[in-house]
């Protein structure tokens, strides 16, 4: 997934997020900063959000049922991973029992990919995400470095 990926599916699913959250089209024209001319022209695609406005739709309404079928789970890792080449953190996760599937196991990590959104992480033996990107030699990099500085 690219930076344009991102935007062009949050952008189509702005309708389905403003509806499912009860909204008006003026009341989410002004959450998002937006006129409501343009937010009428990205539902009927006819235009697109900015990379910034994919963002504040997605960090908004992180807890969208739409955003989280969308994107397999939390747009936040999404967007950090697009931001930054590895993104690193100590995130406790939920361990990927729904939209992630192990890639590689050691005894204390392990390398995971989203299946929708196909970035990786690598989550320690307790479940925290230690980093996570879209480039798989990155990960398997940062394994190596993470298990060599642990003596795994």
């Amino acid at each position: 997934m690219t930076r344009l990926d991102f935007i062009n599916i949050a952008s189509q699913k702005l309708k389905l997020i403003r509806i499912e959250s009860g909204y008006t089209q003026d009341k989410m024209a002004e959450i998002l900063g937006i006129s409501k001319k343009t937010l009428v022209q990205i539902e009927k695609g006819r235009s697109s959000l900015s990379w910034s406005g994919a963002i504040s739709l997605c960090t908004i309404f992180r807890n969208s049922e739409v955003l989280e079928m969308t994107f397999g789970g939390d747009t936040q890792d999404v967007i950090l991973s697009l931001a930054f080449t590895g993104y690193e953190s100590n995130k406790k996760t939920l361990g990927g029992k729904v939209w992630w599937v192990n890639i590689k196991l050691t005894d204390e990590f392990r390398i995971q990919q989203n299946i929708i959104s196909e970035h990786y992480r690598i989550l320690d033996s307790q479940e925290r995400r230690i980093c996570s990107s879209f480039d798989y030699e990155y990960i398997k990099k940062r394994l190596q470095e993470i298990s060599e500085n642990c003596g795994v």
